[in-house]
C-alpha cells in the first residue's frame, strides 16, 4: 500500500492549472496487489470531518479522475453547509469498471486508506458502490457510513436523497406556479439509478406524468412497469417539452448549449455539479427564465441520512430533517427573486458565510 500526498513540484503543476488550493488535503492512494487506484479529496473541515461519498468510475485518465474528486468534494462543503449540518466537504473516486475490477480485497484496501486519515475522512456509499460494499470498508476501518442496517447502519441513503430532491421540486412549484401539487406536470427523469428511480416512484405517486431516460435499456424497461412511467430517447431530452427537468445522472449536463435547447420551467434533479460553469450557467437559467433548484441543496437528504448515521441512526429524524429541504429552497428562490442573483450564488451565499462565521 503506498499514498502520496500531492507535495511535488509536478503535481503542484497540474493542480495550479485546475485551481484547487481551497482543499485541505488530497491523497493519491495506490495498491499494485488489489489493482487499486483511489483519490481522496477534502475539501474544507471547519464544521466537522469531511464526510463524501465514495464513486466508482472508468475515468479516461487520472487527470479527469482527480478534476471530479475535486469539484464533488467541494461541492459536499456546501452541501453540508447549507444543510445545517456539521461536516465538512470531502469526496473519494476509485478509477475502475466497478461491474469488473470491484473486489472485497480492493474494497478492503480502500478501507486500510481511509483508515489512515485518522477520522479526518468519513467515507460512504456513491456511484458505483452498494452497502455491501461499505461493508466491507467498515471491516478496516469505522470511519464509513451508509452500512447495512443489519450492522447498526442506515443502509441505501438513496431513498432519502430522492425524498430531498422531490420536496425541492414541489417548493420550486410552489415558487412558480404558488402551487406545489405536481399532479399532471410534465417531468423527465434522466438517470434511473437508485436516487432517480426513488424520484419517480414518488412523483407517479403524486400524479405526474413523468417521463424517463437512460443508457440501461433494461432499467427502464423495469423502471416503466413498475411506475407506469414513459421511455424517451437521451438525444431527444433537449427538445422535449416538459413542466420540469429532472438530471439524476452524472453532473455537468448544464451548459451553454443544453441550455438554450431546454425546453423547461425548472431544472431540479439528484445529480451533483449539474452546472459545468457555476456562474456563467446558473445565471443562463435565470436570464432564460428557468428556474434552477441548487442540486448540492436539493440533493442533501442522502447526507442528511448518513450524518444522522454517526449520532445514532433514526429514520423519522432523518426524514424530518430531510423535509426542511421544502422550505430552505423556498427561501433561497425568494432571495434570489429579492436580491436579483441566481439561485445558486444566492444558495452558496448563505453556504459560504455559515462556513465563515465559524472559522
Amino acid at each position: 500500500m503506498s499514498e502520496s500526498i500531492l507535495n511535488t513540484e509536478e503535481f503542484d503543476k497540474k493542480l495550479a492549472k485546475m485551481d484547487i488550493y481551497e482543499h485541505e488535503k488530497v491523497v493519491f492512494c495506490n495498491d499494485k496487489e488489489t489493482g487499486l487506484k483511489a483519490i481522496i479529496a477534502m475539501h474544507d473541515t471547519t464544521l466537522g470531518p469531511a464526510l463524501g461519498g465514495t464513486r466508482m468510475w472508468k475515468y479516461s485518465s487520472e487527470e479527469e479522475a482527480l478534476r471530479d474528486v475535486l469539484r464533488l468534494s467541494r461541492g459536499m462543503t456546501y452541501k453540508a453547509a447549507i444543510s445545517g449540518l456539521n461536516l465538512g466537504g470531502g469526496k473519494a473516486v476509485i478509477i475502475g469498471d466497478s461491474s469488473k475490477d470491484k473486489s472485497e480485497k480492493l474494497m478492503r484496501k480502500f478501507g486500510q486508506f481511509v483508515e489512515t486519515l485518522s477520522g479526518r475522512y468519513i467515507t460512504a456509499e456513491d456511484v458505483g458502490m452498494s452497502t455491501k460494499d461499505m461493508e466491507y470498508v467498515r471491516m478496516e476501518t469505522k470511519h464509513v457510513t451508509g452500512i447495512p442496517q443489519s450492522m447498526g447502519g442506515s443502509g441505501d441513503p438513496s431513498p432519502v436523497t430522492a425524498y430531498g430532491v422531490y420536496m425541492g421540486m414541489k417548493a420550486t412549484a410552489k415558487f412558480l406556479w404558488d402551487n406545489e401539487d405536481l399532479d399532471g406536470k410534465r417531468i423527465v427523469v434522466q438517470g434511473i439509478g437508485h436516487v432517480g428511480e426513488f424520484l419517480v416512484k414518488y412523483l407517479s405517486n403524486e400524479g405526474a406524468n413523468v417521463f424517463i431516460c437512460d443508457i440501461n435499456s433494461e432499467k427502464l424497461e423495469k423502471v416503466k412497469s413498475k411506475y407506469g412511467a414513459k421511455i424517451i430517447d437521451n438525444d431527444s431530452i433537449l427538445d422535449f417539452d416538459m413542466d420540469i427537468y429532472a438530471p439524476c445522472a452524472l453532473g455537468g449536463i448544464l451548459n451553454t448549449f443544453t441550455i438554450d435547447r431546454l425546453k423547461c420551467s425548472i431544472v431540479c434533479g439528484g445529480a451533483n455539479n449539474q452546472l459545468q460553469d457555476e456562474e456563467r450557467d446558473s445565471l443562463h437559467l435565470k436570464n432564460k427564465g428557468i428556474i434552477f433548484a441548487p442540486d448540492f441543496l436539493v440533493n442533501s437528504g442522502g447526507l442528511i441520512n448518513v450524518y444522522s448515521e454517526i449520532k445514532g441512526y433514526n429514520k423519522e429524524k432523518s426524514l424530518e430533517k430531510t423535509k426542511e429541504i421544502f422550505n430552505t429552497t423556498l427561501d433561497i428562490l425568494n432571495k434570489s427573486k429579492a436580491e436579483g442573483i441566481s439561485s445558486y450564488t444566492a444558495a452558496m451565499n448563505i453556504a459560504k458565510e455559515r462556513i465563515q462565521n465559524n472559522k
